[in-house]
């Protein structure tokens, strides 16, 4: 299988299997199409000769085969592994250590940080969870944690806490643990900078770009702007790192379809390792709809030509979508099945339940267990049903072009719109579509630069 399209005038052509990329002249882009179509020689010719002469065809023809040959076009599709199908190893959990939150974010898809129960989690719970991903690992050395919420600094006593076990169990184990907390900025005083730095945590910092759009999205409890407060707060906690070890988050939704100018004025605050996420709504007056696609899709193409102008330039910035890797990739699993969402990942309540991922949290029919007992008996058709929902275990995912980059979406988006993690939320892939096309534009480019 292959992908074909046209950006900034290239002409591309992407293996999907192999993942290799070319730029190619017109003629090779169109012998390239009636190949993949399913077309012979003879029948290529006969309907291209109204367009290119007959010899450039067929030497055309020559080179594809010999690419073909060399494995970089029309490679077969990859087998599923065998191991791929056992029971794996739990690498990462998501500590819900507040189900609560000093903001109230307008397109929250956690009922306001709380998830449909406030409360936060005890240091007992927090201890219980490191001590479940140990026993669950098995040989596996390198383990993740993230710090989550609702906003998890109003429970900072929690985070402390856990971090100091973290490293116990490190010593005692030889586990070697990567701990990140994610922080919409408004607690993140001098005293939790200085911690957090100490104890090597990464910070995902959640800024939707500029003030006009933060602050109408972003609220406080009493309905007042908050960015002002946090970009002091965050610059602070980036100058401290020295720029390391943090990335800037944002969302758009459909009031701030020109996210490019949010990119922009991140930027401009002082900022350099960033992403921008589309919203995930369903019956809300934010949600992305069809009718979004073609102006989603023009900002892209536009953040796609700022990006490269700004390498040009030498003021280059790390934007993580653009981030893909055209020459080898992620591993096998990895390409497969993605995130491993409710099989090797797992969030944890603030009273201990397991659930597939933090957006599973609350939505009772994914409670799988908790951290001071494991996966329940009854719960593991569930573990079971995640680990097969690759993106060759997916109907729709199987034909797309898109499958091994985006590895068949996200599971809790699929549940949303469609009541099945292996049916995918379509507007989603749209955009994700998209936003791979300006990767791999991006990518193709900069090989130039």
């Amino acid at each position: 299988m292959i992908h074909r399209f046209k950006q900034g005038g290239e002409n591309i052509l992407l293996d999907v299997n192999s993942g290799a990329v070319h730029l190619v002249d017109d003629i090779t882009f169109e012998v390239a199409g009636e190949l993949d179509a399913g077309k012979s020689h003879d029948e290529i010719l006969n309907e291209l000769t109204k367009k290119f002469p007959r010899e450039e065809i067929l030497e055309v023809l020559a080179e594809l085969e010999e690419v073909k040959a060399a494995g970089q076009l029309f490679t077969p599709d990859m087998d599923v592994p065998p191991t791929f199908q056992s029971v794996g190893v739990v690498k990462s959990l998501c500590l819900m250590v507040a189900q609560d939150c000093n903001l109230r974010c307008k397109y929250c898809f956690g009922a306001g940080g709380s998830y449909g129960k406030r409360g936060v989690m005890t240091e007992e719970v927090g201890k219980a969870a490191v001590d479940f991903i140990i026993k669950n690992s098995g040989l596996r050395k390198h383990c993740e944690i993230d710090f989550f919420g609702g906003e998890p600094l109003i429970n900072f006593r929690t985070v402390k806490a856990v971090t100091e076990y973290v490293r116990q169990r490190e010593v005692e184990t030889g586990k070697i643990f990567k701990l990140t907390l994610t922080t919409n900025g408004v607690a993140l005083d001098d005293e939790k900078i200085s911690w957090l730095n100490e104890n090597n945590i990464s910070l995902v910092l959640s800024l939707d770009g500029r003030k006009e759009v933060h602050d109408a999205m972003r609220p406080d409890l009493n309905g007042r702007g908050s960015y002002d407060k946090v970009v002091k707060n965050f610059l602070k906690a980036v100058q401290s790192r020295n720029g390391d070890n943090y990335y800037l988050r944002g969302t758009y939704t459909n009031r701030n379809l020109d996210f490019a100018s949010d990119v922009e004025s991140m930027l401009s605050a002082g900022f350099d390792v960033l992403s921008i996420e589309p919203v995930v709504l369903k019956d809300s007056p934010l949600a992305l709809t069809e009718k979004d696609l073609l102006r989603i899709f023009e900002e892209y193409y536009k953040l796609s030509e700022m990006y490269l102008e700004r390498r040009r330039a030498g003021k280059g910035f790390f934007f993580f979508h653009f981030n893909v890797d055209l020459s080898n990739g992620p591993c096998v699993a990895k390409r497969l099945a993605g995130c491993g969402a409710g099989h090797e990942y797992f969030a944890v309540a603030e009273n201990g339940d397991l659930y597939p991922c933090h957006q599973f949290v609350g939505r009772e029919k994914y409670k799988l267990g908790d951290v001071f007992n494991g996966v329940e008996e009854s719960a593991r058709h569930w573990t079971k049903y995640f680990r097969e929902s690759h993106v060759m275990n997916k109907p729709k995912c199987r034909e797309c072009w898109a499958k091994y980059f985006c590895s068949g979406g996200c599971h809790a988006n699929a549940d949303l719109f469609n009541g099945d993690i292996r049916k995918p939320y379509e507007i989603g892939c749209e955009i994700q579509k998209k936003r791979l096309e300006c990767a791999i534009y991006v990518q193709a480019m900069m090989k130039a630069l």
